[in-house]
């Protein structure tokens, strides 16, 4: 049993598999912020991360050199709404 989560049958962090991506964010309560969710074409969720931070790691996604699309796409979001992630 050495592999890691990722490794595991069922999960894989290559961009390829993400050809289909959804969007969604999250309203954050009083102290909790505004989070994003990126999920897969079966919307499992393959990244979290807080809407005012940077993602980390965007090539894992297949979505290097777009961190700017991506900013502008989680500024017009509108919270609670899934959307299929088009950049």
């Amino acid at each position: 049993m050495d592999k890691t989560l990722t490794e595991a049958s069922g999960y894989s962090t290559n961009s390829k598999l993400f050809d289909k991506m959804y969007i969604i964010k999250v309203k954050g309560k009083a102290k909790i912020p505004d989070y994003i969710q990126l999920r897969d074409e079966n919307f499992v969720l393959i990244a979290y991360f807080r809407a005012d931070r940077p993602l980390k790691k965007l090539e894992k996604y297949g979505l290097d050199g777009k961190e700017v699309a991506l900013k502008e796409v989680i500024d017009n979001l509108p919270f609670g709404k899934l959307q299929k992630l088009e950049l």
